[in-house]
């Protein structure tokens, strides 16, 4: 299983950012997509989450409502859409998969490379 992200950069507060995980070797629609950020000197964090199969999404609550996770199966490819970007969402960002249903890094077997997001 391979995952490759892309779309990181940097970006003033208040602005949007869309992030792509790209997902190859394995059968998409088996999956949980997660989408993950660790800023230095700070443990990972889960963000949001999408189930492939039905589509159902769980967000943490601290980027509820300004961070969306969806999906685009054609592709392969899971999307993070980040509006109204803070500071405290500086951090590299991963996207993950697991074959459960969760938000805990633990859970999830193949992680990407990351892409950096620099919000200033």
């Amino acid at each position: 299983v391979q995952l490759v992200e892309s779309g990181g950069g940097s970006v003033q507060v208040g602005g949007s950012l869309r992030l792509s995980c790209k997902m190859s070797g394995a059968t998409y629609m088996r999956w949980c997509m997660g989408w993950f950020r660790q800023a230095p000197g700070k443990e990972c964090e889960g963000v949001a989450a999408i189930y492939v199969g039905n589509g159902d999404t769980y967000y943490a609550a601290s980027v509820k409502g300004r961070l969306t996770i969806s999906q685009d199966n054609a592709k392969n490819t899971v999307y993070l859409h980040m509006n109204d970007l803070k500071p405290e969402d500086t951090a590299m960002y991963y996207c993950a998969t697991s074959r459960l249903w969760s938000l805990e890094s633990t859970d999830f077997d193949y992680w990407g490379r990351g892409t950096q997001v620099t919000v200033s």
